[in-house]
This record gives structure tokens, C-alpha cells and sequence, in this order.
């Protein structure tokens, strides 16, 4: 199954897809070169996307898990239509599940730049906000943090102050974090905006479509491999796969597509 993601965040996706099928072997890409999507154009983060995901088909993949919410926003569609045979998992931000958690009708979305500015995000909130307010926030900056390896700096939490504020006059009492890169700082978005209010994520939801899709005949019960690649300095990769997740032995290298 390749993964792949604008930097690290995925590792959050990649982490619940080990949990739902240990049998499968993972290739995790991180384009950190060109982290983070969030400030990037669509047609910048449509080309990258498929240049990763024709080279994870090329090493072997038989499923492709977009792992990053800006990059399904931008080039699920193309993506699809490039690979009419392939299946593709994107994540999106959960605004069904969140507007039907929240008790007051009050939410707000964590997510970047791209992300929030997108018609499918918007799309999202016409479908699913079920009545609900939608308070959606772009958290410039933060992305770019979290690749450096820095999860709790004092800058990093004046960004998470900012971004939190509006949320906080809002009202909302349930927030989804729209970008797989924050829950390596969830605390900190939880502590800014308070234990009254529940944050949300979607990484679960992710793979346990994707092993809906996954041919039953390629499970096994045996741990497969994990191999973790990045496009640009992996030491961060490397750092939060060993201490963020745990995880001993996985193949690192460094890809060049």
C-alpha cells in the first residue's frame, strides 16, 4: 500500500493503517522538499501528487492513500482520472461527524491555507454542516513548524494561540483538526482551547476504507514491512517514526522523485 503526504503529518495516517492491517507492507512518502502544501497553488500541489502517486504504483502499489487533507482538496479528482484502475483514498476534513458530535451546533475547522480555500472544502460544509456554524480557520505556518521537528516552541504556540482565537469566540464546543500534521501538537491545541471543547480527527475513518478496498487475499497476520521515504531531509521523518510512533526496524531512504 503506498502512502504519501507533504511531509510528515501522514505518519499519523500511516500509523492507523498499521493498526487496521499489520499484514500490509507500507511505503510512506514525504515530500518534505516541497513542504508545505498549504501555501502552494493547485496546480503545484496536482503535479506533485501525481508524480508521487505514478511512482508508488511504479515500486508496486496496489492502493494509494492520500494522506494529506490539502493534496486530496487539490488532486483527488486528476488523480482519479489519471488512475481509473487504482484505488484511491483521499482524507478530507470530517464536517458530518463533527456537526453531528457537536451539542451547541458550534464548529471549527483547524486546517491550511489550501484547504480551507478550496471548492471542495466548501462543498464539504454544504453537504454535511447538517445546520451547523462553521467557523474554518487557515493556519498559516503551523506545517512548517511541525516539519522542522519543533512540536512545542514559543513561537509555535503563539501561532496555535492565533489560530484558536476565533474558535474560542465562536463558541464552538467541537473542532477537527483538518491537516494530518496536527495531532503531533494536539495537546497544545487542546490546551489553548480548553477541556470544554473535543477535537476531532480522521485518521481511523481513513483506514478503515482503505481496508474495505484492500483484496482480502493480500492479508496477512504477519507484521509486515514498513519503508519511509522523504523527498527532502528525512531526520524528522526517521525522529518521529522511532519516537512519535514507536516503531523499530522500518527501511529509510531518501527518493528523488
Amino acid at each position: 500500500m503506498g502512502v504519501f503526504d507533504s511531509g510528515v503529518g501522514g505518519l499519523t495516517v500511516l500509523a492507523a493503517l498499521r493498526d487496521a492491517l499489520p499484514g500490509v507492507p507500507l511505503h510512506y512518502i514525504a515530500d518534505s522538499a516541497n513542504a508545505p502544501y498549504g501555501e502552494r497553488s493547485r496546480e503545484f500541489i496536482t503535479e506533485r501528487s501525481l508524480a508521487l502517486t505514478q511512482h508508488l504504483r511504479d515500486r508496486g502499489a496496489a492502493l494509494v492513500v492520500v494522506a494529506c487533507n490539502t493534496a486530496t482538496a487539490a488532486a483527488a479528482e486528476a488523480l482519479r482520472r489519471q488512475h481509473p484502475d487504482l484505488p484511491i483514498v483521499g482524507i478530507e476534513p470530517g464536517i458530518k461527524p463533527a456537526a453531528a458530535a457537536s451539542r451547541n451546533g458550534r464548529v471549527g475547522v483547524l486546517a491550511t491555507t489550501a484547504t480551507v480555500n478550496s471548492a471542495r472544502f466548501q462543498a464539504l460544509i454544504e453537504r454535511h454542516a447538517a445546520g451547523a456554524q462553521i467557523t474554518a480557520v487557515a493556519c498559516s505556518g503551523v506545517v512548517k513548524h511541525i516539519e522542522e521537528g519543533d512540536l512545542d516552541s514559543p513561537a509555535l504556540r503563539e501561532l496555535v494561540a492565533r489560530y484558536c482565537a476565533p474558535l474560542k469566540q465562536a463558541g464552538v464546543d467541537t473542532a477537527l483538526l483538518g491537516c494530518t500534521h496536527y495531532p503531533f501538537i494536539r495537546a497544545l491545541w487542546q490546551a489553548e482551547l480548553g477541556p470544554g471543547v473535543q477535537l476531532l480527527q480522521i485518521e481511523e475513518a481513513v483506514a478503515l476504507q482503505a481496508a474495505r478496498l484492500w483484496p482480502a487475499l493480500l492479508r496477512t497476520s504477519a507484521p509486515a514491512p514498513i519503508r519511509l521515504a522523504s523527498t527532502g531531509d528525512a531526520a524528522v521523518l526517521e525522529r518521529l517514526g522511532r519516537e512519535g510512533l514507536g516503531w523499530e526496524g522500518f527501511a529509510l531512504e531518501r527518493c528523488t522523485v
